[in-house]
């Protein structure tokens, strides 16, 4: 069993771990503004928590094996997360992260391509700013887990592949996967562990 504290466990994707991990009997502390939502069941603490309040966040994941940050990025601070963790003396931070700083076959990120949104370059832009961050990081075992450029809720399949800086796609050219298998790889991550300070991607 391990204890598993997981930031941002209301979200899209904060809910998934969290289901995941309590399906392998992992106890898991779901952590957020308000984190009623997700029911009470066992081995699950809810902790209600600000991101801005430092001081309580540290006391909110320690104790834990591994912290998992499910947030969005903008907005945030990266040493100010980076720090809390360290605080803590949680020995693995896992972040889940975004696509856009994923090389596509021509060497150029996704964040750099001409046909990437205009509307999502602040948020894809300050995950690649945390990933950054983490690459310059000596004093924590980190990985950051990048989803393909599709990431929206599916099935759980349990058939995926993952790769490391650059983009995946289908036989068809679509870069996709659920937020359940994603779940899956991640929590894998977590029990088998193949990417420390790394980032890795999944898709299908």
């Amino acid at each position: 069993m391990i204890k598993i504290a997981i930031i941002g466990a209301s979200g899209n994707v904060g809910t998934q771990l969290v289901a995941e991990a309590l399906s392998r009997n992992h106890t898991v502390t779901a952590i957020a503004r308000d984190p009623s939502k997700l029911g009470v069941r066992p081995d699950l603490n809810l902790k209600p928590v600000d991101l801005n309040d430092s001081t309580t966040l540290i006391k909110a994941i320690a104790g834990h094996d591994v912290v998992i940050s499910s947030v969005r990025f903008s907005g945030l601070v990266p040493e100010t997360l980076i720090n809390a963790v360290k605080k803590s003396d949680v020995d693995r931070f896992i972040v889940v992260g975004g696509a856009a700083s994923l090389n596509l076959a021509s060497g150029t990120r996704l964040l750099d391509s001409q046909y990437f949104p205009e509307e999502y370059k602040p948020e894809a832009s300050a995950a690649a700013e945390f990933l950054a961050a983490l690459r310059e990081e000596r004093g924590l075992v980190w990985t950051f887990v990048s989803p393909s450029m599709e990431f929206l809720s599916g099935e759980r399949t349990g058939k995926f592949r993952t790769g490391l800086d650059d983009l995946l796609t289908d036989d068809e050219g679509r870069s996709w996967i659920s937020y359940q298998d994603f779940a899956v790889a991640l929590l894998d991550e977590i029990e088998k562990p193949a990417h420390l300070k790394q980032r890795f991607t999944v898709g299908y």
